[in-house]
């Protein structure tokens, strides 16, 4: 594998794995009756409507089709993709609901 093959392999996977976490962050908010694009808009507010997450409400599944999604793991997914802002409104809302 020549040096733009493996490049471009990395570039897919990240771009793969990106979608997961956008799903998990969007099913973690059906799951809790929230809208998965206003909390985007209120983590970056200067952004315009994000496409990819667009995209991917499509695929989520209603609240009682859906796995659990624990609230450390999807802080846990935000961190790691450096999506530190939007961490820190799901936290925001974690916290209203544990009150």
């Amino acid at each position: 594998m020549n040096s733009k093959d493996l490049e471009q392999k990395i570039i897919q996977n990240y771009q793969q794995d990106e979608g997961m976490m956008i799903l998990i962050f969007a099913q973690w908010c059906v799951n809790h009756d929230l809208n998965p694009t206003e909390l985007y808009l209120r983590a970056y507010p200067g952004q315009s409507e994000n496409y990819a997450l667009q995209q991917t409400i499509d695929l989520t599944v209603s609240k009682e089709e859906s796995e659990h999604i624990p609230d450390q793991t999807l802080l846990n997914v935000l961190s790691l993709f450096g999506n530190e802002d939007l961490a820190f409104v799901v936290t925001e809302e974690i916290n209203k609901r544990k009150k």
